[in-house]
């Protein structure tokens, strides 16, 4: 089985170097296992009027960040999946806050987005796993950028560290 960690993501763009500084030097894979628990575990005790709590005025709500870890892993794992694929188009970037705007989470149920995330991690880790490591190393552009199909995987183990990160310490989760 192969080992992805921090000190293999190849190109990417500079901005996610915020995100990708914050993890261990440790094996990406297990490490989504593990997150995957973890988000489960802070959020599975919670109210559905809990669940619409946001820190701030113009902050998301903890649904809205829920939908808002599902919506960018799905997209950085299409882009991973493209990437791999040797895709020649730039792929496009897109406004995270337009999109949680334009999504109903807080009209769903955190159970719902619960499953969704669930089934989306289980399918994503499925997907990269079965990534030769040659179809990993390639590259392609996002936005006009260049990124491996790699760093795409630790952006997304990277940037689900960061909101669980913000989820206990800015909206008070799993801090008994």
């Amino acid at each position: 089985m192969q080992v992805l960690t921090k000190n293999q993501t190849g190109p990417y763009p500079a901005y996610f170097s915020r995100y990708i500084s914050q993890l261990p030097d440790t094996d990406v894979f297990p490490m989504m296992d593990q997150q995957a628990e973890a988000l489960q575990n802070l959020l599975q005790g919670l109210t559905e009027e809990e669940a619409l709590y946001a820190y701030g005025p113009g902050k998301w709500s903890i649904k809205e960040v829920m939908g808002h870890l599902i919506d960018t892993e799905r997209i950085f794992a299409y882009r991973s999946l493209c990437i791999s694929r040797q895709e020649s188009q730039s792929l496009p970037g897109f406004d995270e806050n337009a999109y949680v705007q334009q999504a109903n989470f807080n009209q769903r149920t955190l159970a719902s987005l619960l499953e969704e995330y669930k089934l989306m991690r289980l399918s994503h880790l499925a997907l990269f796993r079965g990534m030769s490591p040659a179809m990993l190393e390639r590259t392609g552009l996002v936005n006009n950028n260049l990124v491996s199909a790699q760093a795409l995987i630790i952006i997304s183990a990277a940037h689900e560290r960061h909101h669980l990160n913000i989820l206990r310490e800015r909206y008070g989760l799993g801090l008994e």
